[in-house]
């Protein structure tokens, strides 16, 4: 009986508290709210006083500026390169097109596309039957007149006979042997053949297809003698000289060489104002002709510079400016620029390498910004 009454009084007092806890919830939030409502209230009091200070004292508009979050850099400094870029493409000064010397028809095609061959190689044979039937004839006239000389010199030697005889004879003779000479020439020129070493690129006739003098047949690239030539600006013409070092980049091979300039052009192009210059190459397997290359090529040099990433220049009214850091304030520094390469722009004048510079966050701060640096 006395366990019974015991857990009725527990169940009452724990209603009770179940029903005052919501009560002094509902308070506390309804005191807090107020107190947000009193703190905006407050702020914007305060707001308004610090704005109608500032318009009367500049100094505690200055001092009571927030701090800006910021990251530093400092000026880099020693030697300082500018490369003039450009585009090139490779070519081969034995990038030719083998033509027909004699007329007829294709008996023979050896060459094919993509084909390597050597100084000499034959790549086609052009019928040359009429050519060797006159060879023939001739052949058989120069017998006969190398008997008839023969004879009326060694009559001549002992007196006999007139030396008109002899010169005719002699004559004959010389003649034929240059004809002969003449046709032995053609014949060889029936053979086409390779003029230097290298590979077809492409093969320009058929079995059977009738030629003539002049007839392209085939087109062969040499393996030597490939060089750049590219166009650069009329502006460069006083700087780019004949043997300047040349950094050269071929994108598709990921490859790079170092060259010089081997040809300079004397005549500006009227249509583009560029001129041209020729970077010869060395051999190799990989580097093929029409193939682009980057050129860079040195046009200015100080060894005892102070560079800066090119970002941090603003300009205003005034002039170019960075944004130091001094004394926990951004100050606004006036400098003078010189080149630009590879993001980096040199100062000329402003500067002297031992500055704090606003990098991230420039863009945020004024001059006699407080500022906080962070990494």
């Amino acid at each position: 009986m006395k366990l019974y009454t015991r857990l009725i009084l527990f169940s009452l007092g724990f209603a009770v508290i179940a029903c005052e806890a919501p009560d002094e919830l509902t308070a506390k939030k309804a005191e807090l709210q107020e107190l947000k409502g009193k703190a905006a209230q407050l702020k914007s009091e305060i707001d308004v006083l610090e704005k109608e200070i500032a318009t009367i004292d500049p100094d505690f508009a200055k001092s009571n500026r927030k701090s800006v979050l910021v990251t530093s850099i400092k000026p880099e400094n020693g030697g300082f390169e500018h490369y003039i870029e450009v585009t090139g493409s490779v070519l081969s000064k034995k990038n030719v097109n083998i033509s027909g010397e004699v007329s007829g028809s294709i008996q023979e095609v050896r060459g094919t596309e993509g084909m390597r061959v050597s100084k000499g190689q034959i790549l086609a044979v052009i019928d040359a039957e009429t050519i060797q039937r006159n060879i023939d004839e001739l052949e058989k006239q120069m017998e006969l007149a190398k008997i008839v000389f023969e004879k009326q010199e060694r009559l001549w030697k002992q007196e006999i006979g007139t030396e008109i005889q002899y010169l005719e004879a002699k004559n004959r003779m010389e003649t034929l042997e240059k004809s002969l000479a003449g046709l032995n020439t053609q014949r060889d020129r029936a053979t086409v053949r390779a003029p230097f070493s290298g590979s077809i690129e492409a093969v320009l006739v058929r079995l059977g297809e009738l030629v003539q003098p002049g007839t392209p047949m085939f087109q062969i690239v040499g393996d030597s003698d490939l060089f750049i030539e590219a166009d650069l600006s009329e502006r460069y013409v006083s700087v780019v000289k004949h043997g300047d070092e040349v950094k050269l980049t071929f994108p598709s091979l990921g490859k790079e060489l170092t060259s010089k300039i081997t040809s300079v052009g004397g005549v500006i192009n009227p249509n583009n104002r560029t001129f041209k210059v020729e970077i010869m190459l060395p051999a190799s397997k990989d580097i093929k002709p029409n193939m682009v290359s980057v050129l860079k090529i040195q046009d200015y040099e100080n060894p005892k510079a102070i560079y800066i990433p090119i970002y941090l220049i603003q300009r205003d009214s005034k002039g170019e400016y960075v944004y130091v850091i001094d004394g926990g304030v951004s100050k606004k520094k006036y400098v003078t620029s010189g080149m630009t390469y590879n993001q980096k722009t040199e100062v000329k004048e402003g500067l002297d390498g031992t500055e704090i510079l606003v990098d991230k966050g420039f863009n945020e701060v004024g001059d006699g910004n407080p500022v906080t640096i962070t990494k």
